[in-house]
């Protein structure tokens, strides 16, 4: 098994776990955002999606830089991570925040009411990252480690 499959299958259980909508998807999205696992904010921080600190702040917090894109450009920025105690934390943290945002922003209610994962992943990327092309990257990996996840839902 790679590490690629390796970080799949246990996201995957961890979002599973967490009560994730759509765990295959959410797998892959924690793929992209936090680099296989493999980000200083995943390792150091359970932080999979880059899931910034709130106002008032949810449970500890770590700062690191980060790069945001503004103004035409992109420029290095002081941040505050929210510190989650494992994956499973990280992921239902996510959801909650979807649906604490779901009043502000439509497309995280449209998205947290998607009948597939491509919805969900298309309308979350609208406001989730600065990235453009988010959604696209994230149903490549979805697409490249589909068979895999087909494995998995057979075993469990």
């Amino acid at each position: 098994m790679t590490m690629q499959e390796e970080f799949l299958g246990r996201a995957r259980g961890a979002a599973a776990e967490s009560g994730h909508i759509f765990p295959d998807f959410a797998a892959c999205e924690a793929a992209l955002e936090s680099g296989w696992g493999q980000s200083k904010l995943a390792v150091e921080a359970n932080n999979l999606f880059g899931q910034k600190q709130s106002h008032p702040a949810i449970g500890e917090s770590i700062a690191f830089p980060t790069k945001e894109y503004a103004h035409g450009a992109w420029m290095t920025v002081p941040a505050a991570w929210i510190k989650f105690v494992d994956w499973q934390a990280c992921f239902a943290g996510r959801m909650a925040l979807l649906s604490r945002l779901a009043l502000a922003y439509p497309a995280y209610a449209d998205a947290l009411a998607a009948r597939d994962g491509v919805s969900f992943v298309t309308l979350v990327s609208e406001r989730w990252s600065t990235d453009p092309s988010r959604a696209a990257k994230v149903l490549a990996v979805w697409k490249r480690h589909n068979v895999l996840f087909s494995r998995q839902q057979r075993i469990i």
